[in-house]
C-alpha cells in the first residue's frame, strides 16, 4: 500500500489550484497544506528539494502539479515552485516531459530543411577540456595528487 503518494496529494491539489506562476511558500506552509510534518532531511539535505523525479514522493508532488522548485532556503525554511511553462507533467519514470505534439512537428520541420545539420562537424576543439586552464593550478594538482594518466 503506497500511502506516501496520498500524503502529498494535498500539495499537488493547492499547486494546481494557483494561478500565479511563482508561489513562494514556507516549509511550514507546506506542512500545514499536507497537514503533517516534513521529514528531518528537508530541513538538512538541499537534495531533498531537487527536481528529479525520483528523488522523492513529494517531488513527484509538485512536478504532478506542474511546478519546479527553486531558490531553496534550508535557513530560513522557504523555497519558490515555479511553473513549469511547457506544460511538463511527471512521466512513469518521475522525469518531466514537455507536450509531445509541438515538439514532433517542429522536429520533423527541422528534418526536412537543407540546413538541418549543415554546420556538423566544422566544430573543432584543439584541447585537452579536462586539464586545467592555469598552469600553476595544473602543477599543483600534478604536485599534490600525482600526474593524471
Amino acid at each position: 500500500m503506497d500511502t506516501g503518494a496520498s500524503k502529498y496529494e494535498p500539495l499537488t491539489r493547492h499547486l494546481k489550484a494557483q494561478r500565479a506562476h511563482v508561489v513562494r511558500m514556507k516549509f511550514s506552509d507546506i506542512e500545514r497544506v499536507i497537514g503533517a510534518k516534513l521529514p528531518p532531511s528537508a530541513d538538512h539535505n538541499r537534495a531533498y528539494w531537487s527536481n528529479n523525479g525520483a528523488n522523492s514522493v513529494m517531488t513527484k508532488a509538485w512536478l504532478a502539479a506542474g511546478f519546479r522548485s527553486e531558490q531553496v532556503d534550508l535557513a530560513a525554511r522557504t523555497l519558490v515552485f515555479r511553473r513549469i511553462e511547457t506544460s511538463a507533467v511527471v512521466a512513469a519514470s518521475g522525469f518531466a516531459e514537455g507536450p509531445a505534439a509541438p515538439f514532433q512537428a517542429r522536429e520533423s520541420k527541422m528534418h526536412k530543411s537543407s540546413l538541418f545539420g549543415c554546420m556538423a562537424g566544422t566544430v573543432v576543439i584543439n584541447c585537452d577540456l579536462t586539464e586545467p586552464a592555469d598552469p600553476e593550478l595544473a602543477a599543483y594538482l600534478d604536485e599534490t595528487y600525482g600526474p593524471f594518466a
